[in-house]
């Protein structure tokens, strides 16, 4: 079989506040790569879900799910480089698990999500390249601070310490495809152009060993 020039599919991970739809952005306009994001502006039940968690938790989790199984069938069927502004991976390995360890989902929603999600895994591709973006607590406040969004502003502290938790866990067993991991407490790829460039060298050494 020809190998393929360039990748299909690059993804990004992590947490809230990291820099995830920056670097989608940016990346999407520097490779003229489509770009799909997470659609928090349309999204019937995030609102709902900051409010009150535990009513909310399964219902957000399963858009979640729906919406990107979506787009990994149209990155499949479709012919350009995508890069995606969170995976489907993180609803399952770390925000689903740390609702139910929270006691905001319960263990039957979150055994019939589980189920679901390993169900669909089965049927869709990992991307050919995970970019994961590490970042500390305080960077992720700074960040989230910064940004302003209203339904964020009751994000606890212990919640994105779990969640970071979660992350470290899920990326340190992750052998699903190649990974690059960016530290942004030390990276300011957004206002530092230097940091940017280094950010598409590594990129550039991880897609032109994987083709």
């Amino acid at each position: 079989m020809p190998q393929k020039s360039t990748p299909k599919h690059i993804a990004i991970a992590g947490n809230i506040g990291a820099g995830k739809t920056t670097l989608t952005t940016m990346l999407a306009k520097h490779y003229k790569w489509t770009a799909h994001f997470e659609d928090v502006d349309h999204n019937p039940y995030l609102v709902d879900f900051y409010d009150d968690m535990h009513r909310w938790s399964f219902n957000l989790q399963i858009y979640f799910l729906n919406n990107r199984l979506g787009q990994l069938l149209n990155i499949r069927n479709g012919k350009d480089t995508v890069i995606q502004d969170r995976t489907i991976y993180e609803d399952a390995y770390i925000f689903a698990p740390n609702l139910y360890e929270m006691g905001l989902m319960t263990k039957r929603d979150f055994e019939n999500y589980s189920s679901f999600f390993n169900t669909l895994r089965k049927m869709v591709n990992p991307p050919d390249l995970l970019i994961y973006l590490k970042a500390s607590i305080p960077k992720l406040v700074d960040q989230i601070q910064k940004r302003g969004r209203d339904y964020e502003e009751n994000i606890r502290l212990d919640y994105l310490k779990r969640l970071n938790n979660f992350y470290d866990k899920w990326i340190s067993q992750y052998n699903d495809g190649p990974l690059l991991v960016i530290d942004i407490d030390h990276t300011n790829f957004a206002e530092n152009e230097e940091d940017f460039a280094e950010v598409v060298r590594r990129i550039d050494a991880q897609i032109h060993g994987l083709f």
